[in-house]
């Protein structure tokens, strides 16, 4: 065999091969290419289904547009709102604030006229204890004491037992002039 047979059959031994791993990959690519076409096809029904999606959304987005632009003003009106009431608010607090320092004033006031008061009743009743005298007293309770007697009324002293059972007695009652005694803190009890 001469070398140009030998090549010759080399070479015929490789188109051989060539052709069969083309038919391979020719065979092989049939397979992508028919699973590339179907995946294709699925791919245009998703798409042909999603079409009155992004219809039906399209429609959404243009209805709400008028609504987005009536935001931006109810926005500033709300903000508007909230900083009346904050406003509001701070004055309200301002006459809380009077209205505590006028009703503290007008406590202190009353406990001033108390203190005045309830010391001027004191200064009175201690004037009234050095003047009245004994025999002043004497007499009023001897005055006092006629009058009940001519009266035909009969007085029951409250809180007494009626160990009598029922009979009318005569209670003796001793008419005193009524004292009133007031206290305030500065005052001893010297008064009783």
């Amino acid at each position: 065999m001469s070398p140009i047979q030998i090549a010759l059959l080399v070479l015929a031994i490789a188109g051989v091969w060539a052709i069969a791993e083309l038919a391979l990959t020719l065979r092989k690519t049939r397979t992508v290419v028919d699973s590339l076409d179907k995946t294709v096809t699925d791919l245009n029904n998703t798409i042909a289904e999603a079409q009155p999606v992004v219809a039906k959304l399209d429609g959404a987005v243009d209805e709400l547009t008028p609504a987005l632009a009536q935001i931006e003003p109810l926005l500033k009106s709300s903000k508007t709102a909230v900083d009346a009431l904050t406003s509001n608010l701070v004055e309200v607090e301002a006459v809380v604030r009077d209205i505590s320092e006028v009703t503290g004033s007008m406590a202190e006031a009353s406990n001033a006229v108390s203190s005045v008061t309830d010391s001027a009743a004191g200064a009175v009743q201690k004037l009234f204890n050095k003047v009245k005298a004994p025999a002043a007293d004497a007499e009023r309770k001897l005055a006092a004491a006629a009058a009940e007697a001519e009266q035909p009324t009969e007085r029951v002293l409250i809180g007494e037992d009626e160990a009598a059972g029922g009979a009318d007695v005569a209670h003796k009652s001793v008419a005193r002039p009524a004292q009133y005694y007031t206290y305030t803190p500065a005052e001893t009890s010297e008064e009783s």
